[in-house]
C-alpha cells in the first residue's frame, strides 16, 4: 500500500514544473502534474491530494477560476491551494486569492526552503486527517461488531443459552484468551460469561477512541452501552427468578 500523499502542481509552464519538483523531491511525496485549470480538474475527480500548487496566470482558465471550481466541489471545498505568482504581480492578486479560497501565496522565483516547510505542513496535516478517518472506521466497524454480540446474546438469554464460546465472533486481535470452552456447561453461566466477553472487549474499545474522535463516535458507543446494560439487567432478573 501506497502511503505518500499526492500533490498537484498546476502551471502551464513546462521549466516551472521541473523547478517544483527538484525543489519538493525531497519531500518523497507523490507529484502530480497539470499543465491547466482544466488538467487540474480533471485529476482530482479521480484521487485525493493534500495541498495544490497553483499558478496564478494561465491561459483558458486562470488560476483564480479554477480556485473557485474547487471550492465549489464538496469532495475538494477544504482542499488547501497555494497560489504561485510572479513577484511583481498585481497587488490585486492577494485579495482576489484569498476570496478565491487560497491558504498562501508563494512568489517566483520560488525560495526552496520556504515552499518545502509550507509543503510539508499540509502534507503532515493531511496525513494525521487521513489517520483520524482510519481509526472512526475502524473504531465504528469494532462497535458495530460488539453491538450485533450484544444483540445474539440478548436473543440467546431470552432462548436459554448458547453453544457457542463466549468470544466467537470477535475480531482476534481484541479476543483474550478463555479457558477452554465446556459447550455442556449450564447455559446461564454460558451467557454470562459471554456477555463478560462483550463488556470487557467494549471497555477495551472504547479506550481506544482518541480525544478528538469521541464526539463523533459517541452516539455508536452509547447505543452499545444501552444494549449492555439491557441484556445484563435481563440476565440478572432471570438469575434471582430461578
Amino acid at each position: 500500500m501506497d502511503d505518500k500523499a499526492k500533490i498537484l502542481l498546476v502551471d502551464d509552464r513546462e521549466e516551472n514544473l521541473i523547478a517544483l519538483e527538484a525543489i519538493l523531491s525531497s519531500l518523497d511525496q507523490d507529484l502530480v502534474r497539470a499543465r491547466s485549470g482544466e488538467d487540474a480538474l480533471k485529476a482530482l475527480l479521480t484521487d485525493e491530494y493534500a495541498v495544490i500548487l497553483l499558478d496564478v496566470v494561465m491561459p483558458g482558465m486562470d488560476g483564480f477560476e479554477t480556485a473557485r471550481d474547487i471550492k465549489r466541489r464538496k469532495k475538494t471545498r477544504d482542499l488547501p491551494i497555494i497560489f504561485l505568482t510572479a513577484v511583481n504581480s498585481d497587488p490585486d492578486y492577494a485579495f482576489r486569492g484569498y476570496a478565491a479560497g487560497a491558504v498562501d501565496f508563494i512568489s517566483k522565483p520560488f525560495d526552496p526552503w520556504v515552499l518545502r516547510a509550507k509543503v510539508s505542513v499540509f502534507v503532515e496535516l493531511h496525513n494525521k486527517n487521513k489517520q483520524l478517518r482510519d481509526q472512526t472506521t475502524l473504531l465504528r466497524e469494532q462497535a458495530a461488531l460488539l453491538r450485533e454480540q450484544a444483540a445474539l446474546l440478548q436473543v440467546r438469554a431470552a432462548g436459554g443459552g448458547a453453544e457457542e464460546g463466549p468470544e466467537e465472533g470477535l475480531p482476534p486481535h481484541d479476543r483474550r484468551d478463555p479457558p477452554e470452552w465446556e459447550p455442556e456447561r449450564e447455559p446461564g453461566r454460558a451467557v454470562r460469561e459471554r456477555l463478560a466477553a462483550v463488556e470487557e472487549q467494549a471497555e477495551s474499545v472504547s479506550k481506544r477512541v482518541p480525544a478528538d474522535l469521541r464526539e463523533e463516535l459517541r452516539e455508536e458507543f452509547a447505543e452499545l452501552d444501552r444494549r449492555l446494560a439491557e441484556l445484563r439487567e435481563l440476565i440478572e432478573s432471570d438469575a434471582s427468578a430461578s
